[in-house]
């Protein structure tokens, strides 16, 4: 047991899909594993271990934003020997050619947080996905009929900002969309060796104005959660 994950060692697989929303979670968990027990709902942040065809897979949610995620992805790979993490999440589209419910896989995640610079001491680091898991995930979208952008996303630690056109600058140099977590998590991964990779699906457009509602980010997002669960069975 971690100080925020209350699981025994065991509880938990080697691949664990990780929602921002605890509720997101839990309609995986009762959508799409079998025998399902939950480990965890320490804070209300909700874990459950399953099964997907056949294979042993958890999701845990990582509550918002970049220190939250690094606190559950840091306890689950060093205290639980977790070794791939697949952010399953929302975001919002910066480029007008991608639009509502499109797939993103961040193949990298810029960030304007002080997280890295704080550890690299003002230096740029550069988070960045495992490329195995990448190019699984990418395999498993063209599957299952997906076309999937991927590309680089801004990881956010402000969603109410002061400037409505800061997000242009990145779209400039072409960053897709933006979220609140990722870099960290790849942080994280790297840091302790282990795998990780953000699959997103989009929610809101910073284009067009155009957002899908609470429930729709909640249990609509099937697409993305299907391409982590084919690509976690094959981490085996």
């Amino acid at each position: 047991m971690s100080v925020h994950i209350g699981a025994k060692k065991g509880d938990i697989a080697p691949t664990v899909l990780m929602p921002g929303d605890p509720l997101r979670a839990k309609f995986i968990a009762e959508n799409f594993l079998s025998d399902v027990v939950q480990y965890n709902q320490v804070r209300g942040m909700y874990g459950f271990t399953g099964t997907y065809k056949g294979h042993k897979v958890s999701v845990q949610g990582s509550g918002m934003g970049m220190p939250s995620i690094s606190i559950y992805a840091h306890e689950l790979i060093t205290e639980f020997e977790v070794r791939n993490v697949m952010r399953v999440g929302s975001c919002g589209s910066m480029q007008p050619h991608i639009k509502l419910r499109d797939i993103i896989i961040a193949m990298a995640a810029s960030t304007d947080s002080g997280i890295n610079s704080h550890v690299f001491k003002g230096m740029n680091y550069a988070p960045t996905a495992n490329f195995e898991l990448l190019q699984k995930a990418y395999e498993n979208a063209l599957k299952h009929n997906i076309t999937p952008q991927v590309g680089n996303i801004l990881s956010s630690d402000v969603f109410y900002g002061d400037d409505p056109d800061e997000w242009k600058r990145w779209a400039k140099y072409g960053v897709l969309a933006v979220e609140m977590e990722a870099a960290a998590l790849y942080s994280i991964a790297a840091k302790f060796r282990a795998k990780a990779l953000t699959i997103l699906t989009v929610s809101d457009s910073l284009v067009t104005g155009e957002e899908l509602s609470s429930i729709d980010r909640q249990e609509s997002f099937t697409d993305m959660m299907t391409i982590a669960l084919e690509t976690a069975i094959q981490m085996d």
